[in-house]
């Protein structure tokens, strides 16, 4: 009798989940199959598999991270990496440094000038090509970017001209002015003018009277331009960027905006403090006649920014990436489904409207054959199903007779 009971429970419980079922299950004699609904299941199929394979590309790739926060690091240095060519002699050119507070840096240690020719080789031709066609394509100008190119082995520098490149019996008519050095964290302005600079209690000033105005040239070409600590892989906005003077005393201005930043790298627990920053460039012909006043040079003026950026990168989240693909299958699904429902409405709307009907399937005719049931007696009791029947009630039912086509009587009814 235990048992019983729990067998009984048992039943009483499966029959109240099996109605709880969301999901019931039609039967496949009732369900219709039909060509135009496999053309479509077949198409859908496969603009799921490319969905689902560029989800999962998507997934694979490392997307950036950034957050902000105000730069509170005030005690630090600003690194400046500059590696620039001018087409002018060496003796002719003047570099300095002046920030916001009005004192001047020694550039002897950290900056050196080394006469060199402002034509590019050949091979220098092709990596300049190849650098701005990359530049371009991938990040834009005037941007901070990222090119596995030139990460996995392609230098972000201009190369170095070869001794077997150097021109002979011809004099050098360019400076390379190179080094790294150290700033204060605050406004300046890094120049490049005609003339050696001297200094005197309100500043420096430079003796560009003594330089002849045909050795005037400030046609120059930006191989680096950096602040901070060197990133393998990313290219500065002014990298690459060289500009041709048609006259001789013109005036170059950048106007830096320098952001600190910190990258943390994948797999990496440190994150590198560097800096990014945006320009704006500015060019005019310095002409007291007709009001441009200046003085011709090319001018790097710099400010910090007072918020540092967080770069983190990172693979995306596996949650997140099972959930887009059930919305990409359950939503193609659904809808693929209501709109091939909506075309066959109206595919069967317009058949309605120009006359057109479905042909009806025929039913299976019946055979001649089928046996004719003839009663010998009087018509039997109604019998009512699921009642007992007693013996007297099964007496009185008559003798059914099954008469076919080949019965004898109904063949002597033919011959006769």
């Amino acid at each position: 009798m235990h048992r019983l009971g729990t067998l009984r429970n048992r039943k009483k419980t499966l029959k109240a989940f099996t109605e709880l079922d969301a999901f019931p299950k039609i039967p496949e004699n009732y369900q219709e199959t039909t060509a135009s609904g496999g053309s479509v299941t077949l198409v859908i199929s496969v603009f799921i598999f490319i969905l689902v394979l560029s989800e999962f590309w998507y997934y694979r790739a490392i997307e950036s991270k950034y957050s902000y926060e105000v730069d509170t690091d005030y005690d630090s240095k600003l690194l400046i990496n500059v590696d620039l060519t001018v087409a002018m002699k060496c003796d002719d050119l003047g570099v300095d440094v002046l920030d916001l507070s009005g004192s001047t840096m020694d550039l002897e240690d950290g900056i050196k000038l080394e006469p060199a020719y402002f034509e590019l080789t050949d091979e220098q031709k092709i990596w300049m090509t190849m650098f701005k066609d990359f530049y371009y394509f991938f990040e834009g100008y005037r941007s901070l970017g990222e090119m596995e190119s030139f990460k996995s082995g392609m230098p972000t520098y201009m190369p170095k001209r070869k001794d077997s490149d150097n021109q002979e019996g011809k004099p050098h008519d360019a400076c390379r002015v190179y080094g790294s050095f150290e700033v204060n964290k605050v406004a300046g302005n890094f120049h490049l003018t005609s003339g050696k600079s001297i200094q005197h209690p309100q500043g420096h000033a430079h003796l560009s009277a003594l330089v002849p105005e045909q050795a005037v040239n400030f046609s120059h070409r930006i191989d680096r331009l950096s602040f901070g600590h060197h990133m393998p892989g990313y290219v500065n906005p002014l990298d690459g960027d060289m500009q041709t003077a048609d006259k001789a005393r013109m005036m170059y201005q950048y106007y830096i905006k320098i952001v600190p930043t910190k990258i943390k790298f994948l797999g990496s627990s440190q994150e590198v403090l560097t800096n990014q920053y945006s320009v704006t460039q500015k060019s005019r012909e310095i002409s007291h006649n007709r009001g441009s006043h200046g003085i011709p040079g090319i001018f790097f003026k710099y400010d910090m920014s007072s918020i540092m950026v967080h770069i983190k990168y990172q693979h995306r989240s596996m949650v997140a990436f099972l959930v887009r693909l059930c919305g990409i299958v359950g939503g193609i699904f659904a809808t693929s489904g209501m709109l091939h429902s909506f075309i066959g409405f109206l595919v069967d709307v317009a058949m309605c409207r120009f006359g057109f009907k479905k042909e009806k399937e025929k039913l299976p005719s019946e055979s001649t054959d089928a046996p004719v049931v003839q009663s010998n007696g009087p018509p039997s009791p109604t019998l009512n199903p699921g009642l007992p029947v007693s013996t007297d009630e099964l007496q009185k039912v008559p003798e059914v007779t099954t008469i076919t086509p080949t019965t004898p009587l109904l063949q002597n009814q033919a011959n006769a």
